[in-house]
């Protein structure tokens, strides 16, 4: 039997390269997105065209509202997007995001009778978020395969981390030799209607410098 796998898909320039990267290993790709009260939903329509165009088996956008809780700039209306390098944890930081993310993932995994999840956490040009360690990885395995019925009878989770302990330009690098088309991709904290990247947030200085080092023209679309 084909192995089969959910992928966590952002719509960002890291979730369509984990996309990428399994089906290269040959898995049956199901992905998962979030509309979890981010101040646009540019993300949301780029993960279904990349859902679209690499033929998952199915595409699910689950409705979250992190938004009622607030205290993150890109769920809180009363917080701004910073436009300067941060320090430390940055107010970008969504809470809990994605222990959320990775338990939807589990449960639907349990669903499909599948025991393979890819997430594009990144602990290199990770912008200092707690969620994208890779102690906090084998955290959530190790929980996964302890509270969930398939765990208990031995079929046991593994969730991938690819990108995990690889600079932005070498995710880039990778992506780039397995034919990703990283125009329609968008990692911006404040993109437009269109997806047009704002150039200034942390999202987007990560991106570009990773462009530049890895020596591939940027195709991202930055507003005027």
């Amino acid at each position: 039997m084909q192995k089969k796998a959910i992928i966590l898909l952002s719509g960002g320039l890291d979730s369509i390269t984990v996309l990428a990267l399994a089906k290269q290993q040959g898995y049956i790709c199901y992905a998962l997105s979030f509309d979890y009260g981010q101040k646009h939903n540019a993300e949301l329509i780029a993960a279904a065209q990349i859902a679209k165009d690499y033929q998952v088996n199915d595409h699910k956008i689950i409705k979250l509202d992190l938004g009622s809780i607030g205290g993150s700039a890109l769920t809180d209306q009363n917080i701004a997007v910073p436009n300067k390098p941060q320090t430390g944890i940055p107010i970008t930081y969504v809470p809990a995001r994605n222990t959320i993310f990775l338990s939807f993932a589990l449960g639907w995994a349990e669903v499909l009778k599948l025991s393979d999840i890819f997430i594009g956490v990144n602990a290199v040009d990770y912008s200092g978020y707690p969620d994208c360690r890779p102690e906090f990885i084998s955290a959530f395995q190790n929980l996964a395969n302890l509270a969930t019925k398939a765990g208990v009878d031995g079929d046991l989770f593994t969730i991938h981390t690819p990108l995990i302990s690889l600079s932005k330009a070498e995710i880039i690098k990778q992506g780039f030799a397995l034919g990703v088309d990283y125009r329609h991709t968008v990692s911006c904290y404040s993109a437009d209607d269109q997806g047009q990247a704002c150039g200034v947030c942390d999202a987007c200085r990560i991106r570009t410098a990773g462009f530049s080092e890895a020596n591939i023209k940027d195709p991202t679309r930055y507003q005027k």
